[in-house]
């Protein structure tokens, strides 16, 4: 298929709470279907909720994860997309037999679980363990691969995951308007989301300003124009917890340019149509094939320690049980 139209998802989730997370995942997928959409992507967590699991016991987290694919979420997920005619694309804590927990995100159609990846980096709660492989998939004659959050700020997962053959990458996330060691980063008053009706423009400033859209500016295009790919990025909006995110999801095309964005404050979808001549066309195509490995392989592949540090995150928390 030469032409796909995607939608991209915003909404603001309740924590903790599937039940309204997934209502509102059906409302916007039959509100993209009906906008001719075939594939509709939600942010990371979108099904469970995100920030609030920083405070969650070892045990809390366990009675929050699902199976996948036996998974409660899963099954209402395939559920939705059956009565939408959608592919989606969501995401929920996950554990394993073992009682391992992972931060997942998953591809269901109306005939079960397309494709499922964990997160390489997770950071919000200590219990959970990092994902270990790369993850591309087809939907509709387009290889896709997903990246969460954190593992787009390396760059390494995004051209990985393209030479893996991806032309599309979902990049859900839940993101910015926290603070960084970056200039100009930190929290939005929660107070301007309670009174954006009335002063949306105070609002807008901080979300559009060096706290949220800028500095995605800064990389987010850099990602789509040096692999010369799709970029589908899915951030929730308003209070995730005890913190305020900004939304701005969106679809970049490979040559870097903006498709579509949600710009409402509040929940919404944006849809765009992707084409293979672009993919063919942009320059990060090129680089790719201009690669020279023998030059690097041993500089990339050399011997490291990873190490990852959240300024915010209650360490403490490795305590509970």
């Amino acid at each position: 298929m030469n032409i796909l139209k995607i939608a991209t998802a915003q909404f603001e989730h309740k924590s903790g709470d599937k039940a309204y997370n997934l209502s509102v995942i059906e409302k916007l997928s039959s509100e993209a279907s009906k906008a001719g959409a075939g594939i509709i992507a939600f942010h990371e967590c979108s099904v469970t909720g995100y920030t609030f699991a920083r405070q969650l016991s070892r045990q809390q987290m366990l009675d929050l994860a699902e199976y996948i694919p036996e998974g409660n979420s899963l099954k209402q997920l395939q559920q939705i997309a059956a009565a939408t005619g959608m592919t989606l694309l969501a995401g929920l804590f996950e554990k394993d037999r073992a009682d391992n927990l992972y931060k997942a995100y998953v591809c269901v159609n109306k005939d079960g679980l397309v494709a499922k990846y964990r997160k390489l980096h997770p950071f919000i709660n200590p219990f959970i363990s990092p994902g270990n492989e790369y993850c591309v998939f087809e939907l509709e004659g387009w290889k896709c691969g997903i990246l969460i959050c954190y593992d787009n700020n390396i760059i390494e997962n995004v051209r990985a995951t393209t030479l893996l053959g991806a032309e599309i990458i979902f990049m859900p996330h839940v993101t910015m308007c926290t603070p960084s060691p970056r200039p100009g980063a930190g929290f939005v008053d929660p107070v301007l989301w309670q009174n954006r009706h009335v002063d949306p423009t105070s609002l807008r400033l901080e979300f559009d300003g060096a706290k949220g859209r800028s500095w995605l500016m800064k990389w987010l295009p850099s990602r789509a124009y040096d692999n010369g790919i799709y970029v589908v990025f899915s951030n929730p909006i308003g209070m995730d917890d005890d913190q305020l995110k900004n939304g701005c999801s969106m679809i970049l095309d490979p040559f870097g340019d903006i498709l579509a964005e949600c710009r409402e404050l509040g929940d919404s979808f944006a849809s765009a149509n992707l084409t293979r001549e672009k993919l063919a066309r942009a320059g990060g195509t090129r680089y790719k094939n201009a690669r020279r490995p023998v030059l690097y392989k041993d500089i990339l592949g050399q011997e490291h320690f990873p190490h990852q540090t959240v300024s915010w995150l209650n360490r403490d928390e490795k305590n509970k049980s």
